[in-house]
């Protein structure tokens, strides 16, 4: 994109007079009347206004707001503004109108570019596995079996012979969040028998420990935390205690890491977080679609834009952990509905593969990723077990 000729102005230079095509730049500010609203919250509690309950916060009265250090401007034209979310660095070309508005002809992202890797592929045929949403606390389930013949098949102690040739090129497993329980807990359960709640946890917690021993026994293994893991809720996340998982974390191979995640392997640089971005996005903005939500965050160049507005955010004071510096090859996220990929253009010929990662609960479907090519399969999991 380039914008001749074009001045830059802070939004105080504006002037309503001038029909000149200029360039102005701030923060996104998305203004609707069904975005969450703590006193509207305490007021429901109190009873006295009734409010309707919703999990999709778009309406045709949101309103797109520019906002720089001294003051903000409405936006209108070329710019959907239900695909829009608060909290994205652009800049945008158009002309200041009556009333106070600017009118918008284009927008530019602050979209990374690629730096240069600190290690070369060795052109080997690796492979790493994505795997997120276990939910060891629903073990009772009968997501067992495939839990544990997925873990066999990884391992190469069950399958075809094109299935441990597989397994044999498998260099790291990540399992991206959501490992104790996908769902939050029910209040009123825990309120009404805490003993067995807590006996629960615990239960879930040992069989987490003794599914991730049989993981790191045989492979590297980065566990990242979840939305609802015993972990710190804002983000960015820290890594789960080790001491949660006390057979695991004997073993070297066991990688507790952050959520957001970043890490290079093999001269790729992968990156992604557990899917709280994403989920939070797709409720403040028409964009429905994991692979499109990520395609917008990373041409955007943040990987959680809405903290902390709708997502909640450790406060940075110097510096943003989220903004994304450097353009990665593969952009992941986890605990999504189905597995989903795609492959997008950043720069010419620089391309950067998308992975949806679906909640394995549910789906019985991991992501395998080919670092040298970085194509990427989905596997659905069977009781394999049954057929021994």
């Amino acid at each position: 994109m380039c914008w001749k000729s074009v001045s830059v102005l802070k939004l105080s230079d504006l002037n309503e007079t001038d029909t000149e095509e200029c360039v102005i730049i701030g923060t996104l500010f998305k203004h609707q009347q069904l975005k969450p609203n703590i006193l509207k919250e305490i007021s429901e509690e109190l009873k006295l206004v009734p409010q309707p309950q919703h999990t999709h916060f778009v309406s045709d009265s949101d309103e797109l707001i520019l906002e720089d250090e001294l003051q903000r401007i409405p936006l209108h034209g070329n710019i959907d503004i239900h695909n829009q979310v608060t909290g994205v660095v652009v800049a945008i070309k158009g002309t200041p109108v009556g009333n106070g508005k600017f009118k918008v002809s284009d927008v530019c992202y602050a979209t990374p570019v690629f730096n240069p890797r600190t290690t070369l592929s060795n052109n080997e045929n690796k492979q790493v596995v994505f795997l997120s949403g276990i939910n060891t606390a629903m073990f009772q389930k009968p997501i067992l079996p495939q839990l544990y013949s997925l873990i066999q098949l990884l391992t190469g102690w069950l399958g075809e012979s094109e299935d441990l040739e597989e397994g044999s090129h498998i260099v790291r497993i990540v399992i991206v969040g959501n490992t104790i329980r996908n769902v939050p807990k029910e209040k009123i359960t825990i309120l009404s028998n805490k003993d067995n709640a807590t006996q629960a946890d615990l239960e879930a917690m040992d069989l987490a420990d003794r599914i991730l021993t049989d993981f790191v026994s045989s492979i590297e293994v980065d566990l990242m935390p979840g939305e609802f893991d015993p972990a710190n809720t804002t983000l960015p996340q820290q890594p789960l205690h080790p001491c949660l998982f006390p057979e695991a974390s004997k073993y070297s191979t066991f990688h507790p890491v952050t959520n957001p995640y970043i890490f290079e392997m093999e001269g790729k640089l992968l990156m992604g977080t557990s899917g709280q971005p994403v989920s939070d996005i797709a409720k403040f903005s028409n964009l429905s679609n994991p692979l499109d939500i990520l395609e917008y965050t990373l041409r955007c160049g943040h990987v959680a834009p809405t903290a902390p507005d709708t997502l909640a955010c450790y406060p940075f004071y110097d510096n943003d952990p989220m903004i994304i510096e450097s353009c990665p090859d593969v952009y992941f996220t986890g605990n999504q509905s189905k597995f989903e990929t795609k492959t997008i253009e950043i720069e010419k010929d620089k391309n950067v593969r998308l992975i949806s990662v679906p909640d394995f609960f549910s789906s019985r479907t991991v992501a395998i990723l080919n670092l040298s090519t970085l194509e990427c399969h989905s596997l659905v999991v069977e009781d394999l077990t049954e057929e021994r």
